[in-house]
């Protein structure tokens, strides 16, 4: 079976499912697992390659899809050369990879033609649904049955360690400059850790907010989860945080309780680390819980 992927929560699916051997090429944001970094990258982005500032690639996002062009390009000769028997893509977020209509069109010229599978999920569950619709594309349905379940039972874990527990809100920032909230997956996260998120709608998309929401809101924690940045990268953005009117207001903030985590990684990729992603919001909210119960993932708590 021969495989691309053309987005980073797919590849991380396929590489759990263990059949990472069957990737012949990826898209240039796959970076995990790292044995796929060799690997042939199907896809550019010039937004991603131009060194903008958050504020300037959210301007030259908003640009280039109200002109109607592209933000992502695949590289059709590579394409051709790879002969896929699978390409796995995305249409739930025209920001975050080539557009599904793009690669059904280029797919339609392949050999085969290659089967087009498109991730669209929402919520953890579409998560479970889209592991194993990728195992079933790709021959091993069990794996994928496996998986879920071993993932599953870790969510169980969480739950039923904060049953009971103190709710805290939280609200988790995907973007700076502009602020946006989170969306999707991630309020569902927040809820099952045993919080509240009084920002974000539970399966709904993120969206742009005005500052004075996430003021009135008066999160007694705040995480910071940039879309495809790391926590170095976020940090950087923290600054322009500060400068908000009402930033030293927040609980949050007063607590020392706002935490910078990979949005690269987690929070935002909606694979089998959504559940890393669980996980870190649970140690966050109730330390008294789960402090030292998980592994260390790099989350930085701010004084």
């Amino acid at each position: 079976m021969r495989v691309v992927s053309l987005l980073p929560a797919a590849t991380e699916i396929v590489a759990a499912l263990g059949l990472a051997d069957c990737l012949v090429g990826v898209s240039h944001e796959c970076v995990y697992p790292p044995e796929v970094r060799d690997r042939p990258r199907a896809t550019r982005c010039a937004v991603h390659d131009a060194g903008l500032s958050s504020q300037e690639i959210d301007a030259r996002v908003r640009e280039t899809l109200a002109s109607g062009a592209p933000l992502y390009t695949l590289d059709e000769e590579l394409l051709h050369r790879l002969r896929p028997d699978v390409i796995l893509t995305q249409r739930l977020c025209d920001v975050c990879a080539v557009g599904h209509g793009t690669v059904q069109a280029l797919a339609a010229t392949l050999p085969g033609p290659p089967r087009v599978l498109s991730l669209e999920p929402m919520l953890l569950a579409d998560v479970y649904n889209d592991i194993r619709r990728v195992a079933e594309a790709l021959g091993a349905p069990e794996r994928g049955a496996a998986l879920v379940t071993a993932l599953e039972a870790r969510v169980r874990a969480v739950r039923e360690r904060v049953a009971g527990a103190t709710r805290r809100t939280c609200s988790l920032l995907e973007w700076v400059a502009p602020p946006f909230c989170a969306g999707h997956w991630n309020p569902e996260l927040v809820e099952i850790a045993g919080g509240a998120e009084p920002l974000g709608r539970k399966g709904e998309p993120s969206r742009p907010l005005e500052w004075e929401s996430v003021v009135a809101a008066q999160p007694e924690v705040l995480l910071v989860v940039c879309c495809g940045y790391p926590v170095e990268r976020t940090l950087q953005d923290v600054a322009l945080l500060r400068d908000y009117p009402g930033w030293e207001s927040l609980p949050a903030v007063r607590s020392g309780r706002v935490h910078v985590a990979d949005g690269n990684h987690y929070f935002t990729c909606p694979g089998p680390r959504l559940v890393d992603s669980l996980e870190i919001v649970a140690e966050i909210l109730h330390p008294e819980l789960f402090a030292g119960a998980f592994p260390d993932r790099g989350v930085l708590r701010l004084g």
